[in-house]
């Protein structure tokens, strides 16, 4: 059983008649040869858009390619899989140009996200527990790298390492939101990489 959508894809892809992306791409001109690859190796998570232009050229079934289900396109309307990311794993982004197949963990089922490059990752600790506590589950845009007083994103700084705070303007600053007196703000000093803006929190009770 293919367990993921890119080896789902791959499948569809060969199934058609093509031996590679390139040859899929020669064939119809709605395929970007360089997309294709980078959502056959993983680097780039299919998007629902992505799987009804694949699912029509190829005669497969959109949800299939998806979540391996027998489901319409209408059905899945609105549902998005979104690869979940170690922190590590979203530290260590800044130096490399995308997501590989091995920083992701696994994949979630997400209802009603707007458009954008969303990935999930896994809060650590409790510098956020007022509204994500330590284990939940971050959906982040890394479409949205616009520095909103107030808002909440994650930063990739020095070392590799990502961290997830409000970002307060005056003075530049990283702010935790935390239940623990022991967490202050970090300044801001040099340059502030934006991963992206976290827009949803999914916590198990």
């Amino acid at each position: 059983m293919k367990e993921e959508p890119r080896l789902r894809l791959q499948q569809a892809r060969a199934n058609a008649g093509f031996a590679s992306p390139t040859d899929a791409a020669r064939a119809f001109r709605e395929i970007n040869q360089n997309t294709m690859i980078s959502h056959e190796n993983g680097n780039r998570p299919i998007s629902r858009k992505a799987a009804e232009k694949y699912g029509r050229l190829f005669g497969v079934e959109p949800g299939w390619i998806l979540f391996n289900g027998g489901v319409t396109s209408e059905e899945v309307e609105g549902i998005t899989e979104v690869p979940v990311l170690s922190m590590v794993s979203a530290g260590n982004l800044r130096d490399q140009p995308g997501v590989t197949a091995s920083d992701i963990e696994r994949w979630i089922k997400v209802a009603d996200l707007p458009a954008g490059d969303w990935l999930a990752l896994i809060v650590e600790g409790d510098s956020m527990d007022r509204i994500a506590p330590d284990g939940s589950t971050l959906l982040v845009n890394r479409a949205d790298e616009r520095l909103i007083d107030g808002r909440y994103y994650v930063f990739s700084h020095g070392g590799g390492a990502a961290t997830f705070k409000r970002y307060r303007r005056n003075p530049e600053r990283l702010q935790p939101f935390s239940t623990n007196p022991d967490h202050v703000s970090i300044p801001v000093e040099g340059e502030l990489y934006v991963f992206g803006r976290a827009r949803r929190v999914l916590v198990d009770i």
